[in-house]
């Protein structure tokens, strides 16, 4: 499951999530990518479970990229507790992602077997994506 080896802090406060993505919002490395429609945010095992599914589907051959990772601490409480007491213990990593970011990137298949491997992908994830080709991409 993919979370940070060591963080500064051990808990966050949530933040908001507003507007479009200004970073991370073209294709970099591969042809073929994914890019959400929504913001969420996203944890360690959906993404990993989106990897899994890419991967398989791909059957090892091309390369895929993961563009977000989770490092932000999320917390709760346990069920049944009071209120107050302070913040919860931390239960796991988030990756915020906004609209328009690119989450996964894949590149060395032809663009039927990409566009059917990320869908897959797409399918475990809690947003609603988009496939994307690279502008420049000539089969």
């Amino acid at each position: 499951m993919l979370q940070p080896k060591k963080t500064k802090f051990r808990r966050r406060q949530k933040g908001r999530m507003k507007g479009i993505a200004h970073r991370g919002h073209e294709l970099t490395f591969g042809s073929f990518g994914i890019k959400t429609m929504e913001e969420s945010w996203l944890t360690g095992q959906q993404l990993e479970a989106a990897r899994q599914a890419v991967v398989r589907y791909m059957k090892r051959e091309g390369q895929i990229w993961i563009r977000v990772f989770p490092d932000k601490p999320f917390t709760k409480k346990p069920a049944e507790v009071r209120m107050g007491k302070g913040k919860g213990a931390p239960e796991g990593f988030v990756a915020p992602v906004t609209p328009g970011r690119i989450l996964i990137e894949a590149e060395g298949v032809p663009m039927e077997i990409a566009k059917e491997a990320l869908r897959l992908g797409a399918q475990k994830l809690p947003v609603t994506t988009k496939f994307i080709v690279r502008r420049d991409y000539a089969e």
